[in-house]
């Protein structure tokens, strides 16, 4: 039997957001990574494949399905693996209100990038901090276990993190120590360490798309 593909590109937040969570839940051998170059898609991927074109995308039993924060529950919910959300009804209820906040989370801080982020981005940032405090029972936004929220805002806090830092020498982590803690316990987890993305590659990337 053919193995489900996820289609992925390596430099893509959303798309790092499933390839994550396909590490982390051991499937390495179970789901095949079809890797893309975004400016270069091949014409098969939307005519065949996936035809709004974006990625990351999973053909799994002869359906295809895409969006990130989709793909991550779908694979919580349709493969084996260590367990990524939470049985108490507190922690799922918040759960789905940060994965309702991240598309706003993400618009504004890119959007930041065209005036002054420290200024305009800072509540946003402000907003995870406080989130992290919900919880006191550990570092994670649901306390101690590690889960899809986490997943859901890390590949874009990593590169929002560096680019910020290098650009704009804004240290999104000043005066937030949970943030802080949040990041350096996340660099500790092997699923997410052994994806993240070159730092001078992704500032090259973001200076293109957002500076020019």
């Amino acid at each position: 039997m053919e193995l489900p593909r996820l289609y992925t590109c390596y430099t893509c937040p959303f798309a790092h957001r499933v390839w994550i969570t396909r590490n982390f839940k051991g499937l390495q051998d179970e789901i095949k990574l079809v890797p893309l170059i975004l400016q270069n898609r091949p014409a098969w991927y939307s005519e065949k494949v996936y035809p709004p074109n974006k990625v990351p995308s999973l053909e799994h039993n002869g359906k295809i399905t895409g969006e990130s924060l989709d793909l991550i529950k779908y694979l919580e919910s349709n493969f084996q693996g260590p367990s990524l959300l939470p049985e108490d009804p507190a922690k799922k209820e918040f759960a789905e209100e940060l994965f309702s906040y991240t598309d706003t989370f993400n618009r504004t801080v890119f959007t930041s990038f065209k005036g002054d982020p420290a200024k305009e981005a800072g509540p946003a940032f402000d907003h995870l901090e406080n989130a992290l405090h919900k919880f006191g029972d550990g570092p994670f936004f649901l306390g101690q276990e590690f889960s899809l929220v986490d997943i859901a805002y890390i590949p874009f806090v990593e590169r929002f993190c560096i680019f910020l830092s290098e650009v704009f020498k804004y240290d999104i982590t000043a005066g937030r120590p949970k943030l802080a803690a949040w990041i350096e316990e996340l660099n500790k987890i092997e699923a997410y360490k052994q994806t993240k993305t070159d730092p001078k590659e992704m500032v090259e990337v973001y200076k293109k798309r957002f500076m020019a």
